[in-house]
């Protein structure tokens, strides 16, 4: 008698966690959905500032005074034209997945009249990743380039971290690049994707810069508010039960 007096006290209080437990689970879920709204409207501005920049006429370089103010909510993917030299002795290839499959991108300095900015001349597979193998202008020619101004990648979940002592890279960042090469002088915190074929030869293939961006946030907020909604639900039937417990 004892011990079914003893359950009967301790099922209202399973009920109660059990119920504070859903509130704040549904709580979780709401604002999970909501941070995913946040998260579509941020998206869309992105998908709307990268198409208009990438349609727009290629403006000159920024001056190199302003090179510290760069960044990428005001300045990614905007058309930038740079003329100078390209330092191919001092060309890094970085690691590529592309559509065409693995490969490299051909990383290569510029050095203009006003300090040296990275260019990403293109992809090439790895049957022309020596430099011997592909034809291109003499270091001594003045070359124009047209392109997207693209600030640097970074190390994370699905790129890994460049290993400069073995000569593996796997991210665009200058700063990396221009120390292990021993670029001089003022060098450009960004780098520039080329849109149109520099080299003489047919590698590397320019103008793969990847502009799709995935919005897969509206499904995310629904699936969210949804579990918010099978969690109110859920609340609304143990509050049920509770008073029918009590009538």
């Amino acid at each position: 008698m004892v011990k079914e007096d003893s359950n009967a006290a301790a099922r209202p209080l399973v009920r109660w966690v059990l119920l504070v437990f859903l509130l704040a689970a549904t709580a979780g879920f709401i604002a999970l959905g909501l941070w995913q709204v946040d998260r579509l409207q941020w998206k869309r501005d992105l998908i709307a500032r990268v198409e208009s920049r990438v349609h727009a006429a290629p403006e000159p370089l920024p001056a190199s005074s302003t090179w510290g103010t760069i960044n990428a909510g005001e300045d990614e993917y905007r058309r930038v034209t740079a003329r100078g030299r390209l330092l191919h002795t001092q060309e890094v290839a970085v690691y590529a997945t592309t559509e065409h499959g693995p490969g490299y991108w051909i990383m290569t300095p510029l050095v203009t009249g006003d300090g040296t900015v990275w260019i990403n001349r293109g992809y090439v597979d790895n049957a022309h990743r020596a430099r011997d193998s592909r034809a291109r202008h003499d270091e001594s020619e003045i070359v124009s380039v047209t392109g997207l101004l693209r600030m640097p990648d970074r190390a994370g979940l699905f790129l890994r971290d460049n290993v400069p002592d073995e000569d593996r890279w796997y991210v665009r960042a200058p700063d990396e690049l221009s120390a292990a090469r021993a670029v001089v002088g003022p060098v450009a915190p960004f780098f520039i994707d080329a849109q149109d074929r520099i080299d003489t030869g047919n590698w590397p293939v320019p103008g793969m810069t990847m502009l799709q961006f995935r919005n897969s946030h509206l499904s995310y907020a629904l699936t969210w508010f949804g579990m918010a909604l099978l969690g109110l639900l859920a609340v609304g039937f143990v509050v049920r039960s509770e008073f029918a417990r009590r009538s």
